[in-house]
C-alpha cells in the first residue's frame, strides 16, 4: 500500500477524498492516521494534547469522521472536535479486543485501526456517548464527595483496629458521630497516632456536609425532575442527580427495561450451541451510578425498607435459597429501580409503591 507523507499537502486532499481519522489519545501527545475513501492512508502524524494544538491541527480539515477511544481526554476532546465540525465517535475501549490484545501494539498502529473501523462501520466500535459539560462538571462533584467518603471510612476502620489492638474498644455509632464518640476511649499511647486522624475526620465531617448541600442545591435548582425519581423510599438526592446527570437525556432509551442493561446490572451471556451456563452481571456502563443503585436496594431489602413492590420482588427471590440468594436479590432489585426511575422521569407519573401489587389483585 502506497503512503503520502507525513504532512499531506492540500492538493493531495482534494485528489483522494479524507473520509475518517483514527486518534489515539495520549497524555502529552496523541497519534493521528487519516483514511482516503479507498482505505488507503493519506496521512498520519502527532499532536500534543492540547484544546489549542487540536484546534490548528484538525480546525483547518473539512467535516469528516474522527474515531477516538474513551479516556481521561475524550470528552473534551469529543466535544472539541465536534465544534470543528466533525463527525466524532467514541469507542468503548472494554470492547475492542483487536486493539488491546494486539501483540504488535503502538500508538500508530491504534490509531489506525480505530480509522479502519469507523471508516467500515462504526457500530464496530460499540460507540458511547459522553454526557455534556455541565452534566461533568455537576458529576465531578458527586465524584469529590465519594472520595471523602472513602477515605472517611478507611479512617475509621483504621481507628477502630488500632483501638481494638490495645485491648479498648470504640462503641457503635454512625460515621458522622464517631470523632464524638471516640475520643473518650483514645488510650494515651495511641494519642500521636490516633489524634491526627480524629482531627481530619472532623474536617471530612464538615466538608461532606457542604457537598450534601450543594447536591440538595442541585435537585431542587438544576434538576428539578429529581422530586419525581425521590417519590421512592430511599433514594436521595444523590442519587437522582447522579441518575440524571449521567443519562442526560431520558429519550436516549426507547424501552426504560434497557437502563438495566446499560447500566450493567444483566447476567452476562456465553451462550454457545447446547452451552449456556449462568454467568455474573456485566458490569457495564457507569460503575458509580450502578454503586448507587446497589445502595438503594440494600435500604429496601433492608429493615428499615418500606413495603413496596421492589421490596417484595427482592424478598420473593431471596426466599428461593441457594448460593447467593441475598446477593441475587439486591442486584434484581436495583435492576428494577433502574427502571423505574427512568419511567417516572420520563412519563413523570406519582409513584404508587404497590401498584403491581394492587393490579393482580383486581385481576384475580
Amino acid at each position: 500500500m502506497k503512503k503520502s507523507t507525513r504532512n499531506a499537502t492540500g492538493e493531495h486532499l482534494k485528489k483522494s477524498a479524507l473520509v475518517a481519522i483514527g486518534i489515539d489519545l495520549g497524555d502529552r501527545i496523541s497519534q493521528y492516521v487519516a483514511l482516503d475513501d479507498r482505505g488507503e492512508q493519506l496521512f498520519e502524524g502527532r499532536v500534543p494534547t492540547t484544546a489549542a494544538a487540536f484546534q490548528a491541527r484538525f480546525g483547518s480539515l473539512g467535516p469528516t469522521t474522527v474515531a477516538i477511544e474513551t479516556s481521561t481526554h475524550s470528552p473534551w476532546v469529543s466535544r472539541l472536535l465536534s465544534q470543528l465540525g466533525h463527525r466524532v465517535v467514541v469507542a468503548n475501549s472494554r470492547k475492542l479486543r483487536l486493539i488491546y490484545e494486539n501483540r504488535n501494539k503502538n500508538d500508530r498502529i491504534d490509531a489506525e485501526y480505530l480509522a479502519r473501523l469507523v471508516r467500515l462501520d462504526p457500530k464496530l466500535l460499540a460507540p458511547v456517548e459522553h454526557r455534556s459539560q455541565t452534566a461533568q462538571q455537576h458529576v465531578a462533584v458527586l465524584r469529590a464527595r465519594e472520595v471523602l467518603v472513602r477515605t472517611r471510612s478507611r479512617a475509621i476502620g483504621h481507628v477502630r483496629g488500632a483501638v481494638k489492638s490495645v485491648g479498648m474498644r470504640v462503641p457503635s455509632c454512625s460515621a458522622e458521630a464517631f470523632v464524638k464518640r471516640a475520643s473518650p476511649v483514645i488510650p494515651p499511647l495511641l494519642e500521636p497516632a490516633l489524634r491526627p486522624l480524629l482531627k481530619m475526620l472532623e474536617q471530612l465531617n464538615t466538608q461532606l456536609a457542604t457537598f450534601d448541600r450543594q447536591i440538595e442545591r442541585l435537585a431542587q435548582d438544576t434538576y428539578p425532575e429529581a422530586k419525581l425519581l425521590t417519590q421512592i423510599t430511599g433514594v436521595g438526592p444523590l442519587t437522582a442527580v447522579a441518575f440524571i446527570s449521567t443519562i442526560g437525556d431520558p429519550g436516549r432509551f426507547t424501552h426504560s427495561r434497557t437502563v438495566g442493561a446499560w447500566l450493567g446490572l444483566v447476567p452476562a451471556r456465553r451462550a454457545s450451541g447446547q452451552s449456556d451456563p449462568q454467568q455474573r452481571i456485566t458490569k457495564e456502563g457507569d460503575g458509580y451510578l450502578r454503586h448507587l443503585l446497589i445502595n438503594c436496594s440494600h435500604y429496601i431489602l433492608g429493615p428499615f425498607g418500606p413495603d413496596c413492590d421492589l421490596r417484595r420482588h427482592g424478598l420473593a427471590i431471596a426466599a428461593r435459597g441457594g448460593k447467593n440468594a441475598k446477593k441475587r436479590a439486591v442486584v434484581a432489585v436495583a435492576r428494577k429501580l433502574a427502571v423505574l426511575l427512568h419511567r417516572l422521569w420520563r412519563t413523570g407519573e406519582v409513584y404508587e409503591p404497590l401498584r403491581n401489587t394492587m393490579r393482580r389483585l383486581t385481576a384475580a
